[in-house]
């Protein structure tokens, strides 16, 4: 029985220095890590769609505010607005106003921004436009150039038939 003890005793001191030596982490500990992970990046990845949205809807205002800035020059170079209807552009880069006396001034668009161009009156006096982005909120923003004023958003439209300002 002598014998037996001494053993015991170096198989738990051998024990104990491991344990204090060792500096790996517990399971618990790495579940606990991954878990904290997993709810920051059920946080953060809505808010990210969110943000790219909103930021796709200004780039939809921009370019209206854009193309009121190129219609504006028409006026004043000719007199008028184109008297045609454009549109809806579907998210092209440069589109040209392709109807006469505007046929050689261009509207930026960016990417996925749909657009339309409406003439208010067929004596060219004034126009409404709309946009909207694809990968936007769904929102649709429109100007009046009677009215005058800002781009405005649209509650109530569904499709650039609805979007009147």
């Amino acid at each position: 029985m002598n014998t037996l003890l001494p053993k015991l005793w170096e198989k738990r001191a051998t024990a104990h220095t491991r344990a204090k030596t060792d500096k790996g982490f517990t399971l618990i500990e790495l579940l606990v890590v991954v878990v904290i992970l997993g709810v920051l990046i059920a946080i953060a990845i809505p808010l990210y769609l969110n943000y790219r949205k909103g930021a796709n809807d200004a780039s939809a205002q921009s370019d209206m505010r854009n193309a009121i800035n190129v219609l504006e020059q028409c006026n004043t170079d000719n007199a008028k607005y184109p008297t045609l209807t454009f549109g809806p552009t579907n998210g092209t880069v440069v589109t040209v106003v392709p109807t006469a006396p505007c046929a050689a001034l261009t509207i930026n668009l960016s990417a996925g921004t749909q657009f339309q161009y409406t003439p208010a009156s067929v004596a060219g006096v004034s126009y409404m436009i709309a946009a909207n982005n694809l990968n936007g909120a769904g929102k649709y923003y429109c100007y009046n150039s009677a009215k005058g004023g800002q781009v405005a958003a649209v509650a109530t439209a569904t499709s650039f038939a609805t979007a009147i300002c």
